[in-house]
């Protein structure tokens, strides 16, 4: 038998984030390949591989149309390229919902073929049983309440949540009923500042908001927003750069010199030797 030991990597995981309730902010962006997964992993403390990859690099109109397969795919991707943060796969639509063993199996089956840390589902009426089932045999879970992408077809579009009484409660309900199944954390997306602040008080996980104010014990942005790699981001997204203009300058000035014989230069190109 070989002596020889792998160096172990101590990645964050559940306990260390639900740990940091009412503490140091945590800091959350999706990711989707490993070469930015690499440059993420050194400024986050959580990387969610979100299903949010079906619209910004699969050119999708929602995420109904996200597999188990692109989650896996890409969940690979990142966790190759991340050492130190934990991450998180979302479980896509339909692939959660049937009954608690499809669930389970689907969940054993991203952390197994990912090597992710946990999972996360939009919480619903029904998903509170389906997280207790998953924590009960070992599957770390995230839960995501407010607006939720996945039921885009149910809401007729992506709608600022928790306007209206009865709509506040039940977010709240989801919420509480999230961190009573055994959810480690909680997504709140697109609510009133108001309505987050309730959230994150009346829980002892922590929150991490997208759209949700700075109340929460943590943010979340999708990255390829917070780059500005589209002309259009919503409302809740600050742009940290702009790397459309840039790439579009970029190809610009590579289709001038190729299109004016500049490039490839003498630099660039192969010679063969004398002799």
């Amino acid at each position: 038998m070989s002596s020889h030991r792998q160096e172990t990597v101590r990645r964050i995981a559940a306990p260390d984030i639900a740990a940091r309730k009412g503490k140091t902010p945590i800091v959350c962006l999706t990711a989707y390949t490993a070469p930015v997964a690499e440059i993420l992993d050194e400024h986050c403390d959580v990387l969610l591989v979100g299903d949010s990859l079906g619209m910004v690099v699969h050119g999708l109109p929602n995420t109904v149309g996200v597999t188990m397969e692109m989650m896996i795919m890409h969940g690979q991707a990142v966790m190759r390229g991340s050492r130190k943060a934990m991450v998180v796969v979302d479980m896509p639509f339909g692939s959660y919902e049937g009954s608690l063993e499809e669930a389970y199996a689907n969940a054993a089956r991203i952390m197994k073929e990912t090597g992710a840390q946990a999972v996360k589902v939009e919480a619903g009426e029904t998903v509170a049983e389906t997280i207790a089932y998953m924590v009960k045999r070992g599957i770390p879970v995230m839960s995501h309440v407010g607006l939720r992408p996945q039921a885009v077809n149910m809401d007729g579009g992506f709608k600022a949540k928790g306007k209206g009484a009865d709509e506040r409660k039940r977010i709240l309900e989801d919420a509480r009923a999230s961190e009573a199944a055994g959810a480690f954390a909680i997504v709140v997306e697109g609510v009133a500042e108001g309505l987050a602040k309730e959230i994150t008080d009346a829980v002892a996980v922590p929150t991490i908001g997208i759209g949700a104010s700075a109340g929460c014990d943590g943010q979340v942005l999708v990255v390829d927003d917070m780059l500005g790699l589209f002309s259009w981001t919503p409302k809740f997204v600050r742009r940290y750069a702009d790397l459309k203009g840039e790439i579009s300058r970029a190809a610009a000035a590579y289709a001038d010199d190729v299109r004016e014989r500049r490039f490839p230069g003498p630099g660039e190109i192969y010679f063969a030797k004398a002799g």
